[in-house]
């Protein structure tokens, strides 16, 4: 795993990933798609989730749910792939993709650890595509958020810096950056963990009257403080990040999926409280429909029969366990005006 700093002309230094298709049609859409009927969805060849940041899952159920899950990879039809593949160069001929902050580049090459895999490529190429996702579709903040967002620890336990290069990193910071930076990782285990959303949904009535959300950071239970203004923009961040973890077709079968339902638990609710500021689009399945282009595995078939409660339920003991492991504090504190 490599990032790489252009020394001759540090003002165009990127990182060394590239963005798949999958990603490029994000980009273009502004959201997430369903995109059954361009693809057919494969077996992956010698997947190991070992190395990928869950491969520290335990429970035999979970694993086996989850390696059906992310065992798997898109083959293009070659006119879908074309279509997007022209759509993106131009949106980006006309609106070229930003440039990475080259200190930031430096700090990750030289003081962190992304090794770990997404099961479709590095994760340099998740937070890149997070990155630009969110530079195109929030243009009026911070792009660094969603480049950094798992710098301080990902749902599964993995870390990519010690806590105490914090401080290091902040100075390259804006203070709005690093606040959501390092909040970022407790949120979204809170969202795993179902609390939060349900307390605010049934306080709709005055959610205008919500001044601040107390939370504990991931690595080392440090008190941390959003005001209003501050959580919204966090979720509107965590609503970016979700698009990058929806299925590249036939989303009727995983409508049940954790991540799947914490999208659109998290879409609706931002709806309902008129927070909604980052452009994300998507389409949750609501009609039953065959599968195109794949050919569901057992396990697959049994996943995707569970009933949603019971997968959130598994979702919430399986990030307890986490939390639990490294003495991390899943509460939290609204205060209401």
């Amino acid at each position: 795993m490599t990032t790489e700093v252009n020394q001759a002309n540090t003002t165009h230094a990127q990182i060394d990933a590239a963005l798949n298709i999958q990603r490029k049609a994000a980009i273009v859409a502004g959201g997430a798609v369903d995109h059954a009927g361009r693809v057919r969805v494969v077996p992956m060849e010698n997947f190991d989730m070992q190395k990928t940041i869950f491969g520290s899952l335990e429970g035999t159920l979970q694993r086996t749910v989850m390696k059906d899950k992310l065992a798997k990879e898109p083959v293009w039809n070659d006119v879908a792939a074309k279509a997007i593949e022209s759509s993106y160069m131009d949106i980006v001929s006309t609106a070229p993709e930003p440039d990475v902050n080259p200190d930031l580049i430096s700090f990750m090459h030289k003081e962190c650890d992304f090794s770990m895999e997404h099961a479709d490529g590095t994760f340099l190429e998740h937070l890149l595509f997070c990155h630009n996702y969110a530079a195109r579709h929030y243009a009026d903040h911070s792009p660094n958020v969603a480049l950094l967002h798992s710098i301080m620890g990902t749902a599964t336990n993995t870390f990519a810096m010690p806590v105490g290069k914090f401080e290091a990193l902040k100075e390259r910071l804006t203070d709005f950056e690093a606040l959501q930076i390092e909040a970022f990782p407790s949120m979204l285990r809170l969202f795993y963990d179902q609390a939060l959303l349900t307390e605010l949904t049934a306080n709709m009535h005055r959610i205008d009257e919500l001044q601040e959300v107390h939370c504990f950071r991931v690595m080392d239970n440090k008190r941390i403080v959003l005001n209003a203004d501050d959580f919204w923009h966090q979720l509107n961040y965590h609503l970016m990040h979700f698009v990058d973890f929806m299925p590249s077709a036939n989303w009727w079968m995983r409508r049940n999926d954790p991540l799947m339902l914490m999208f659109r638990q998290l879409s609706t609710f931002l709806d309902q409280a008129g927070q909604r500021r980052a452009h994300v689009d998507v389409v949750f399945p609501a009609i039953p429909k065959a599968p195109l282009g794949e050919e569901p595995t057992i396990v697959g078939r049994l996943s995707s029969a569970l009933p949603a409660s019971l997968t959130l339920k598994l979702a919430q003991k399986t990030i307890r366990g986490y939390s639990d492991k490294i003495g991390h504090n899943l509460g939290y504190r609204l205060v209401w005006g």
